[in-house]
């Protein structure tokens, strides 16, 4: 995670960074496991120590000084679902909008289809053209997505997920481990854009809530 969320969000202070329709698949993960809660917050936990450490940290050092955690919603295994992977080989590199004016050379990597609360989804995963050439990031994929809670219980650009590429055709979706860009946080960041096509026309009631100072 500290790797990654170093990469995907670029320091804009004079420095480099330190980032057609198939059958969707059922859920068919065992809900309210304790494994599963023990792993949604075991990414809380790390979540925030990179946070409250300055290193890592890229909250504000005002911000940071008094940090004792963000904002999470309680865990919920309703909303970790397996979806369909379809991989999209012939899809061309593209350059995703940011937060500032650099752009994100990504590439669409494929498709997630897959059920939420009774209803049908699907969202983009990208690869990153750069990031895949570092050490420990060959499998890393970008999921960005924006839902019906931005701007009010979350952060109005949407938030993301890191996801890595399966070995099959499904992939576990856990909406617990999404979180905010690093431009949330701070404004000398530049965060990727979440793409329209990847709104959720649904309120995502998991992962990390909007920042309050």
């Amino acid at each position: 995670m500290r790797l990654l969320l170093i990469v995907l969000t670029v320091f804009i202070v004079g420095c480099n960074g330190k980032k057609k329709y198939h059958d969707i698949v059922e859920n068919k993960i065992t809900q309210d496991t304790p494994n599963a809660i023990a792993d949604i917050l075991e990414f809380q936990k790390e979540l925030n120590e990179e946070y409250k450490d300055p290193e890592t940290s890229p909250l504000y050092d005002k911000d940071r000084v008094n940090f004792e955690s963000l904002d999470f919603f309680a865990p919920d295994t309703t909303y970790r679902v397996m979806a369909r992977f379809e991989r999209t080989p012939d899809a061309l590199p593209f350059f995703m909008p940011t937060t500032t004016n650099r752009k994100s050379k990504e590439v669409v990597f494929g498709i997630l289809y897959f059920k939420l609360l009774g209803d049908d989804y699907q969202l983009e995963v990208y690869q990153n053209s750069q990031l895949k050439l570092r050490s420990g990031f060959k499998d890393y994929l970008f999921l960005p997505f924006l839902d019906e809670t931005n701007g009010k219980e979350t952060y109005s650009g949407g938030r993301y997920i890191d996801l890595r590429i399966p070995d099959g055709d499904s992939i576990l979706l856990d909406f617990n481990k999404a979180y905010n860009p690093y431009c949330a946080y701070n404004k000398k960041y530049s965060c990727p854009v979440v793409p329209k096509v990847n709104t959720l026309n649904v309120s995502i009631k998991a992962g990390v809530k909007a920042f309050k100072k």
